[in-house]
């Protein structure tokens, strides 16, 4: 580790997930030496249980109790259990804090190579000219200071590489991307998509999903087992530390640093350029330095934040690249309380308890608020719909015996969807640092600042009503819908805290993901979003990462940086 510290590097990258693996290879194949800062530890496939039953496991996968005494934030996301739990940081030893009354679950926080790829519901969108200039349409923030035609050959390189299978609808505000061919629907969603196009004019379609159906670069196509978020041995599905991270390591110009704990950016007063990242060790709880010509923080949005927020000094007092005092500001989710469900026809399928499980759901195509489209005057912007169907025993069949058993077989049919709406960004939603609470690492924590707004509340009604009417144009019956209250759990798809713009007094970041103020570090995940639409955000990161990568590689050839 030691030797790893001194080495002379071009670049740190902090972070291996989505954009911190597509950083250090980009970089790396480049011939840039990069030292890859990760907080937790090495990834493996001897790790991947996604076959193993749960009667192999210690506590037959019922340990959720046990898991809530190191996890209580971690454990409330479904997919934390006891076949990877450990890949989740310990709650107890990495905290934050909230307001009274304003409770916010951070959850997904990820220790393993990979980050949050490890376990991501790998719903992969791009964002279209009409997403990244809503402020054109409604009034409401500030335009993102790029358009979609710089972004469009970065979607498709980042596409071709990872590998999506999807179906493509010709939507203008959902735009087409490089497909793999597509894994088919079922009978009921074949169903909803005729019904809800015909009778509504609304688009269902495969929720386009970081899952090869066809090899690609080394790696298997998906064999239908289902639980990708217990990692895949075959590699179907898009995870960085089998990926971009391996392929950065394997150039030879990569240095992963395992169990790194990021903590500061350390900056040279006389030339106001970053000098390198302090870091402490996880295991020997060792303050270290390392140095390079630039630093990226790849760490995810409130992490990233953070390291800014506590490298404050002399020169930037309120943070570094806080010059505009946006840093930590406009912090956004997807709102995701609202929805439903109904039964559908089963069209004479069986259940099995051992058939194959495709890995992907439909996606409903936002309809609300578009340019052509129906308004709401209650709310702005959108959301779209993700769910799926399921096919099963009658587990609730009465009786005993033959009569039990007769029952328990006859099939039943069902489909869900659930809204993902975009939370308007807006300052009063925020981080901070708060002084009072240090991590087991010695590392001041985040306070969390974050609620709904009435807009919020109108769009989670929507999202309910508008799943009734969308369950009866696909004909379903016993429909049933939900607008929940607020509780603090938001999707894992967090944004905005250092936000890109044109503008320096009022934005943190410039287009490529710079700091204004400091012209050798970036920050190339989801904290320079101007606004966070209702798509899930992981293919956009990673498709401005390398755009943000390649304007980096220039600015060094030329001598800038």
């Amino acid at each position: 580790m030691a030797d790893a510290t001194t080495r002379k590097y071009d670049v740190i990258v902090v972070g291996s997930g989505a954009s911190g693996g597509w950083a250090c290879k980009r970089l790396a194949e480049a011939g840039l030496k990069v030292a890859l800062l990760e907080a937790g530890r090495p990834q493996s496939d001897k790790n991947f249980t996604e076959h193993k039953p749960p009667f192999e496991l210690k506590y037959h996968n019922l340990s959720a109790a046990l898991i809530r005494k190191t996890r209580p934030i971690q454990s409330i996301f479904d997919i934390c259990t006891e076949y990877n739990y450990e890949w989740f940081l310990n709650d107890l030893d990495e905290p934050y804090t909230t307001p009274k009354g304003q409770p916010f679950q951070w959850i997904g926080r990820l220790r393993m190579t990979g980050g949050r790829t490890n376990v991501w519901g790998r719903v992969s969108l791009r964002y279209s000219e009409f997403d990244l200039k809503a402020a054109d349409y409604d009034g409401f923030g500030e335009n993102w200071p790029i358009s979609y035609k710089d972004l469009e050959p970065y979607y498709d390189l980042v596409e071709s590489y990872v590998g999506i299978t999807g179906m493509a609808e010709g939507l203008d505000h959902l735009p087409d991307g490089k497909f793999q061919p597509t894994m088919p629907l079922t009978c009921q969603e074949v169903q909803m998509k005729k019904g809800a196009k015909q009778k509504l004019g609304w688009t269902v379609t495969l929720s386009r999903s970081a899952n090869l159906t066809k090899p690609l670069h080394g790696r298997t196509a998906c064999h239908y087992c289902g639980p990708c978020e217990r990692g895949c041995q075959t590699h179907s599905y898009f995870n960085s530390a089998f990926t971009t991270v391996a392929d950065a390591v394997k150039s030879g110009n990569c240095t992963l640093i395992s169990n790194a704990m990021a903590h500061q950016v350390l900056m040279d007063t006389e030339t106001g350029r970053a000098r390198g990242v302090q870091y402490v060790d996880r295991e020997t709880k060792a303050v270290r330095e390392i140095s390079a010509r630039v630093v990226i923080l790849c760490a995810q949005t409130q992490e990233s934040t953070r390291i800014l927020l506590n490298s404050a000094n002399r020169q930037h007092p309120n943070g570094l690249g806080n010059s505009s005092g946006a840093l930590g500001h406009y912090f956004t989710a997807h709102v995701r309380d609202g929805g439903g469900s109904g039964e559908m026809p089963t069209f004479g399928a069986q259940p099995s308890m051992s058939g194959p499980r495709r890995p992907v759901g439909i996606y409903v195509a936002r309809f609300r608020n578009l340019r052509n489209g129906p308004k709401s005057k209650t709310f702005l912007r959108g959301y779209g719909y993700e769910g799926g169907t399921d096919l099963d025993f009658n587990w609730s069949a009465p009786g005993f015996g033959n009569s039990f058993k007769k029952a328990l077989k006859e099939p039943r049919a069902g489909v869900n969807v659930l809204g993902f709406g975009e939370v308007l960004p807006r300052w009063e939603n925020f981080v901070e640092i708060d002084p009072s609470v240090k991590d087991r690492f010695g590392i001041p924590v985040l306070r969390i600042h974050m609620a709904r707004s009435a807009n919020e509340d109108a769009m989670v009604k929507d999202m309910a009503d508008s799943a009734g009417e969308l369950m009866e144009a696909a004909g379903a019956k016993n429909i049933r819908t939900f607008a929940g209250p607020p509780t603090g759990r938001w999707a894992v798809h967090e944004a905005g805290t250092a936000r890109m713009g044109n503008d320096p007094q009022k934005s943190v970041l410039n287009q490529f993901q710079n700091l204004h103020d400091v012209k050798n570090v970036f920050v190339m995940d989801a904290s320079g979003f101007p606004s966070n639409p209702c798509q899930n955000p992981t293919l956009t990161i990673m498709a401005l990462c390398v755009r943000s990568c390649d304007h980096l590689l220039d600015e060094m050839k030329r001598g800038n940086i």
